[in-house]
């Protein structure tokens, strides 16, 4: 099941353990498999995440176990079940401007309401280089792109990750 079970178990138990807790869970994609998908979101965690990372175009070089398609059919899943959905960007990888535009369109289409966008950084030699560095006004018209789309909160900055403020994250998505 790709870890399902175990993602649920951990939810449950912190639940039953610590019952105001908010608990995110940031999931693989577990290949689409609806059952898998399911038993996260049975368990209730208070935020479903699972990070597009990138642009269509650079998926196959950035994230060849991946799928966008899939990443976004995972994504619509569990928004559709009623779950609050979260996704992150990585910017600097390559992407275009009507790239990173057609994400987001793809992302929100899917139901997500949180985003995070943050500088991408090679974790090492061999992994897809840095592009360019992206300066933090453009993370800030990213921002605000993001929520004219309707994203309902957005935490884009150089150093945003997808854990970045994840409870102050959460308590924003839940404002009406």
């Amino acid at each position: 099941d790709g870890g399902a079970a175990h993602f649920a178990a951990v939810v449950r138990a912190i639940c039953a353990r610590l019952p105001g807790a908010t608990v995110e869970v940031l999931v693989p994609d577990f290949q689409n498999d609806p059952a898998a998908i399911d038993a996260v979101l049975e368990s209730k965690p208070d935020i479903f995440n699972h990070n597009l990372e990138t642009v269509e175009r650079l998926q196959p070089a950035v994230r060849p176990q991946a799928d966008y398609r899939r990443s976004l059919a995972v994504l619509r899943r569990a928004a559709l079940a009623g779950a609050r959905t979260k996704s992150g960007l990585m910017l600097g990888l390559g992407e275009t401007d009507a790239e990173l535009r057609a994400a987001l369109r793809d992302l929100r289409a899917a139901g997500v309401a949180l985003l995070t966008l943050g500088q991408y950084l090679a974790p090492s030699p061999a992994h897809h280089p840095v592009a360019r560095f992206v300066p933090p006004e453009e993370f800030d018209r990213w921002r605000d792109e993001a929520l004219a789309l309707g994203f309902t909160c957005v935490a884009s900055a150089p150093h945003v990750r997808s854990s970045y403020h994840a409870e102050e994250l959460a308590a924003a998505g839940s404002a009406p």
